[in-house]
């Protein structure tokens, strides 16, 4: 990725660089592994929900730290109150743009696909699924794009909260309380009032720097077992958790919150060292994590609806369906973004 704005690509080091596009590798194949199964899960398949409800216990909570963490090291978070209507026209550009054209294209292919292949989550009509996209969105019928709305209401919320106390302290405190509070699922309130906390956490860190770094690479490997000694209960259903549902279930915001938190040192430090802290696939994947979370849906549905033309939607057959469902989520938005984009050049821009 070379240019997915200064929100998503740190401007600093090579070894920082290298550290945060592991992280987000890592975590783009956790929210593919997430989207294999939109809705139930075939028979005979139990194994998968426990994987993904281990998933969830984290992985967004990971992404949200890093773009918290990313958005402070390039100093877009502190950008002068004079600055931010060209803030928010850049983030308008950068996050809202494609939230809108790719929300549009998975609802508009999913109504025309529904006519030949069973397709998940597909609205009665273009009009419900218009207000669902952007009001009732806990019925969104394009749920992969929500990170990017949230994100962007993230970035024009930080400037104007750290005007007005640069201790953060007004800032910490704004984001606690969102996460306390039932928001509805409008305009995505809902989530953003369950993120912005692991946002701010992640800018936090940054603001750390080096003393982040050695905290990370003394603890991760503890950090790494507590977070497996949260996600095996929650796994095996002793903890309530309601991923589907989660912003007014209180069970899940105290797991999410422990999980989440837990995920900052486990798996930064994770891939500062050992195997993944050489890995070049990790690497290459967090270059392209934009595209990747943009397309990757839209990758699996069509894999899927071509699939199960053929084979039947079962414990037998699943974990071969799986494999290729994870690797067209990964590999159809990298060939996309090599072969087809270079030809449009601002949907390449905006994909960068």
């Amino acid at each position: 990725m070379s240019s997915t704005s200064d929100v998503l690509l740190p401007p600093r080091t090579a070894t920082r660089l290298g550290d945060l596009d592991r992280v987000k590798g890592f975590a783009i194949i956790l929210v593919v592994f997430g989207h294999l199964i939109a809705r139930d899960t075939p028979p005979g398949a139990h194994w998968y929900d426990p994987l993904r409800i281990t998933v969830y216990l984290f992985h967004m909570p990971l992404f949200m730290y890093l773009s918290g963490y990313v958005t402070f090291l390039s100093g877009a978070a502190r950008r002068p109150l004079t600055d931010w209507p060209r803030l928010a026209r850049r983030r308008a550009t950068r996050l809202l743009l494609p939230f809108v054209l790719f929300g549009l294209a998975i609802l508009i292919g999913k109504l025309v696909i529904i006519r030949f292949a069973p397709v998940d989550n597909v609205p009665p009509d273009i009009w419900s699924g218009l207000r669902a996209l952007v009001w009732d969105t806990r019925h969104s019928p394009a749920t992969s794009v929500w990170y990017i709305f949230v994100l962007f209401a993230f970035c024009l919320a930080t400037p104007p909260l750290l005007a007005l106390d640069r201790s953060r302290a007004v800032l910490i405190t704004a984001a606690t309380l969102l996460y306390l509070l039932p928001l509805p699922p409008v305009l995505y309130l809902d989530r953003i009032g369950t993120y912005f906390l692991f946002f701010v956490a992640g800018g936090l860190a940054a603001d750390a720097g080096a003393r982040w770094h050695a905290i990370i690479d003394r603890v991760w490997p503890y950090a790494l077992a507590a977070l497996g000694a949260v996600a095996l209960p929650v796994a095996l259903g002793w903890i309530p958790f309601d991923w589907s549902e989660g912003n007014d279930v209180f069970p899940y915001k105290w797991a999410l919150l422990i999980g989440g938190l837990l995920s900052m040192p486990a798996i930064h430090g994770l891939m500062r060292h050992g195997i993944a802290a050489q890995s070049p696939t990790l690497a290459m994947l967090g270059r392209y994590v934009f595209i990747i979370y943009l397309l990757n849906t839209v990758f699996i549905g069509l894999t899927k609806a071509v699939l199960l033309s053929f084979v039947s939607w079962d414990g037998a057959h699943f974990p071969a369906v799986a494999a290729a469902l994870m690797a067209a989520g990964l590999g159809g938005p990298l060939l996309i973004k090599r072969w087809v984009l270079p030809h449009l050049p601002a949907l390449d821009r905006a994909t960068d």
